[in-house]
């Protein structure tokens, strides 16, 4: 790392010229403007300790939520990812440090604002902040301040965002690609939505009541709340209303008791759950049986075992680990922030006003063929979002409990669709 040049080769800039308010701007010698979160001095744990510092924010639901047993390993992947980048030699004369600003936000949005505020002083953008309703919490002060995110989630209003660098299908989109896999399939004439409320839920019931209408299904919506517990109206709405199609969003522990309830109950129709709802520690669950009948998933990239330079390099950098696909997907997030962050250092200005508007440059993204070719269009907005999805079965025998049964795919209802506001709006 060039060291801050002394004397005239330091420029310090008014905030205003800055773009991030509450600091100021520093060029060194390298040409490179910075402001918050980062350091000439080395990360704790550097590779080359030449090198200056970047620091990025985690927030994550880490013990209690409901999600924590795919944040754990989300977050343990971008561990390895980021230190994978330094080993490589870093972004321009900066290793990434993704350890010292890592947070459990629980999944409460009050928690994920008061860590987001204890966090944002240090970092320069946050390589994960997980959860829709919980990132609506601070995207308000995320873009005053030009903090850029990477979600771990695929509400479809993160594509009005330039604050935020999205991977993957929305939840909108990834349920009218399941309804028009279902159509070929299963011919169904009933699909219902069973699903959280807020814009997890939301977005992915919007998406099957959208595609329901154009499919010609009859179509209802069902809200639940989080808890094993508080899943007998869901079931009993299954039961009553007999769906031959169940778009499920929830989370894994909701999700295999609303399947294992009705099946239990003599249920035989099929169910499609959106990306988080599947954990392959169901399999082990009272409910495992009606999972494997009854149950498929929908999700934004190919599962652990892939085939993919991509894939290939995650495992490699986690080796020993029980495989999930919460690593999978820790790992594909953190490639948008490494382009923004060295397209930013392309433009001589890793400020968080120069990484915001790197992301506005960006036509694709090099997921190291985890998503194809043309993933990760931010400078094209709501029109450029990636609209693909993959299907998967439950197979007890693969890595994570999944095998592929539909590559990844844009259906015709995903395809004709105009993205003109947030899904979720218009359920």
């Amino acid at each position: 790392m060039k060291r801050l040049a002394s004397g005239a080769a330091v420029v310090l800039l008014a905030v205003a010229l800055g773009g991030c308010r509450g600091s100021d701007t520093e060029t060194g010698e390298s040409g490179v403007k910075t402001d918050v979160g980062v350091t000439a001095e080395p990360c704790p744990e550097a590779v080359n300790k030449d090198k200056g510092c970047i620091y990025l924010g985690i927030i994550s639901d880490l013990t209690e939520g409901p999600f924590r047993a795919l944040a754990v390993p989300i977050t343990d992947a971008q561990k390895a990812f980021w230190k994978r980048v330094n080993t490589n030699g870093g972004i321009g004369d900066y290793e990434v440090d993704v350890t010292k600003y890592v947070r459990d936000n629980k999944y409460n949005p009050q928690v994920t604002n008061q860590v987001y505020q204890e966090i944002k002083p240090n970092i320069l953008a946050l390589a994960q902040t997980l959860g829709s309703p919980t990132t609506a919490a601070i995207l308000p002060d995320m873009k005053t301040s030009n903090v850029v995110g990477s979600p771990a989630a695929w509400t479809s209003a993160y594509a009005f965002e330039d604050v935020i660098i999205e991977s993957g299908a929305n939840y909108c989109v990834e349920s009218m690609n399941a309804l028009d896999y279902a159509n070929e399939t299963y011919k169904p004439k009933k699909v219902m939505a069973v699903h959280l409320a807020g814009d997890y839920g939301d977005d992915a019931a919007a998406g099957a009541k959208i595609a329901s209408e154009k499919l010609g299904f009859q179509f209802s919506d069902v809200k639940t709340d989080t808890g094993t517990d508080k899943q007998a109206g869901a079931v009993g709405a299954i039961l009553q209303q007999q769906p031959d199609v169940v778009i499920l969003t929830t989370g894994p522990a909701d999700a295999a008791a609303v399947i294992g309830g009705a099946a239990a109950r003599g249920f035989k129709g099929r169910f499609i759950g959106t990306s988080p709802t599947w954990n392959p520690a169901l399999l082990q669950s009272p409910a495992g049986p009606a999972l494997t009948a009854l149950y498929e998933q929908s999700g934004p990239w190919g599962s652990w075992g892939t085939d993919s330079p991509g894939h290939k390099a995650m495992r490699d950098a986690l080796p020993g680990k029980t495989p999930s696909d919460g690593y999978t997907s820790g790992w594909v997030w953190s490639y948008p922030v490494k382009a923004a962050l060295e397209k930013a250092v392309a433009n001589g200005d890793l400020t968080r006003a120069g990484v915001v508007a790197a992301v506005k440059q960006l036509s694709s993204v090099d997921y190291e063929g985890m998503l194809p070719t043309g993933a990760g269009n931010f400078a094209g907005g709501p029109g450029g979002t990636f609209k693909q999805t993959q299907i998967s079965k439950v197979d007890p025998a693969a890595p994570t409990g999944v095998t592929k049964v539909r590559d990844l795919f844009e259906g015709p209802t995903a395809k004709a669709f105009t993205l003109d506001k947030p899904c979720f709006e218009q359920l």
